[in-house]
């Protein structure tokens, strides 16, 4: 084998990359007002602009309950894809105005990730979005990203709330307008607050029965306007109480029992206690000091490489104190739920393990992982999610922890008795959407990455080709890679 040295390093990333398939001044990830707001003005001073949006969701998505808490309440039109883009091109006509001011819009496409190099990457050969459709994934480059990718439900754990039938208000909200695929006929709101009552509001004015609203404090929170008009309709809010169980059977929830004893008929249990902005892209992308930057918005024209739109740049402050009202529900839910009560539902990790920090129960315990607590874990300093991720599998499920990323933060913080604001939330990972290989995997690789690509971290001790180990071969191959040099 000739060793010469020729300047090229067998083991470099650089050049390797695949190839975007195309490159656009500016890319707005969802497709809600504030996103087909941004793509239309930055069409209008000039720039190309592509315009993408997840929806419509397969039914498959929904059936794990991403990107929102749907719960198993969306009928079979959502199966029909051809259906689902024409309703939800109906549902938007703000769409058809972006397309004529050149907008370039791809509907039914996920945004799975954003790389730009830095201090972990140094080899892309421009900034470039992952885009991915139902048959297929790429790259495209930008000068600008803007994030729109609107807020989430919080998912908040309950006896039976693991079954079908529980679901968020953005969900209920998003099956009863863009998509017009509910499959409930009578529904119970968790909460009183402005969000919920708005969903009451919208599910009586579409032909669904509000059974009523459960309020955990002694009188409903949300405006004087909107509580009026609930009471106009009719429509009963259960101060001073909260869910205790939700009753099921074969098509999942059948009734409620509230705290105070009251059972209450429904086929659809919405919890409307409050919403979490999607920063999924961002976080992914070590995102901290990016979402700091991009507060200020989008400016056409402006120097922000990526900026975000809209609810995912933080809720709107209208004078409630969200975070309180959120922990007081998480807490009176805690005082109530067994520790066999389901946590993360994609990796049946109950209360009691994720407070004993216990994997779950299809994984062995050995004496001394049995031994290990929270109070144990507290002794090292305080409790971090990704930590408990990691010893509890809770979050490592296929909804990427969305039904349980918040809560398993508000537990934290409840257990080891710190305010909410001092237990980091889990990070993210790039795919931040759910996508099979097939999808992911590049078919198309440049003849550069094929080469030598089980050797590209250079590690001699440990990346040796597999054909090669246990040969002649696999001394000549360790001195290559030491030298570093390929002819």
């Amino acid at each position: 084998m000739d060793l010469n040295f020729t300047g090229t390093d067998l083991c470099a990333i650089v050049g390797t990359r695949s190839a975007t398939e195309a490159k656009y001044d500016v890319v707005v990830v969802g497709a809600g007002p504030s996103g087909i707001a941004a793509a239309t003005e930055a069409a209008g001073s000039g720039s190309t602009v592509l315009l993408v949006d997840e929806n419509p969701v397969s039914g498959a998505l929904m059936g794990n309950d991403v990107p929102l808490y749907f719960g198993g309440r969306m009928n079979a039109a959502t199966q029909n894809s051809a259906r689902m883009l024409e309703a939800v091109f109906m549902s938007m006509p703000a769409l058809e105005t972006a397309m004529e001011a050149g907008v370039e819009v791809q509907l039914g496409v996920t945004a799975w990730g954003v790389y730009r190099n830095g201090p972990g990457v140094q080899s892309l050969p421009a900034q470039v979005v992952g885009l991915a459709d139902a048959e297929r994934s790429w790259l495209v480059g930008f000068d600008r990203i803007v994030l729109a990718t609107g807020a989430r439900d919080l998912a908040m754990a309950f006896p039976g709330w693991n079954q079908p039938g529980v679901m968020g208000a953005a969900a209920l909200q998003m099956l009863l307008t863009r998509y017009d695929a509910f499959a409930g006929h009578r529904v119970l709101i968790l909460g009183s607050h402005d969000l919920a009552l708005e969903t009451a509001l919208l599910a009586r004015e579409r032909g669904v029965q509000v059974a009523g609203m459960v309020e955990v404090r002694e009188q409903p929170q949300g405006s004087d306007a909107l509580i009026a008009k609930v009471t106009a309709e009719g429509i009963a809010i259960h101060c001073a109480t909260t869910i205790a169980s939700a009753k099921g059977g074969l098509e999942g929830v059948e009734a409620a029992t509230l705290t105070n004893g009251e059972t209450i008929d429904c086929d659809t249990i919405c919890v409307a206690v409050g919403l979490v902005p999607s920063i999924e892209l961002v976080d992914a992308m070590h995102g901290p000091r990016v979402l700091d930057a991009m507060r200020g918005g989008y400016v056409p024209g402006g120097e922000a490489t990526v900026s975000a739109v809209g609810l995912c740049a933080g809720l709107p402050d209208i004078g409630f104190d969200h975070i309180a009202y959120r922990m007081e529900w998480m807490a009176a839910l805690s005082a109530i739920s067994a520790d066999d009560t389901i946590i993360c539902q994609c990796e049946e990790v109950t209360r009691a393990d994720l407070l004993g920090v216990q994997p779950p129960n299809y994984l062995a315990r050995p004496a001394p992982m049995c031994a290990r607590s929270l109070e144990t874990l507290l002794h090292d300093g305080p409790a971090n999610p990704d930590q408990i991720k990691r010893l509890t599998r809770a979050g490592m499920g296929v909804c990427q922890g969305r039904r349980c990323r918040d809560q398993v933060a508000m537990l934290l913080a409840i257990a080891s008795d710190k305010p909410f604001g001092t237990i980091p939330l889990a990070s993210h990972r790039a795919p931040v959407r759910p996508l099979p290989l097939k999808i992911l995997a590049d078919w198309n690789e440049p003849a550069a990455m094929t080469v030598a690509w089980d050797v590209w971290f250079g590690i001699p001790t440990q990346w040796v080709p597999v054909e090669d180990i246990g040969t002649v071969h696999e001394d000549e191959h360790r001195a290559m890679l030491y030298t570093g040099m390929y002819e």
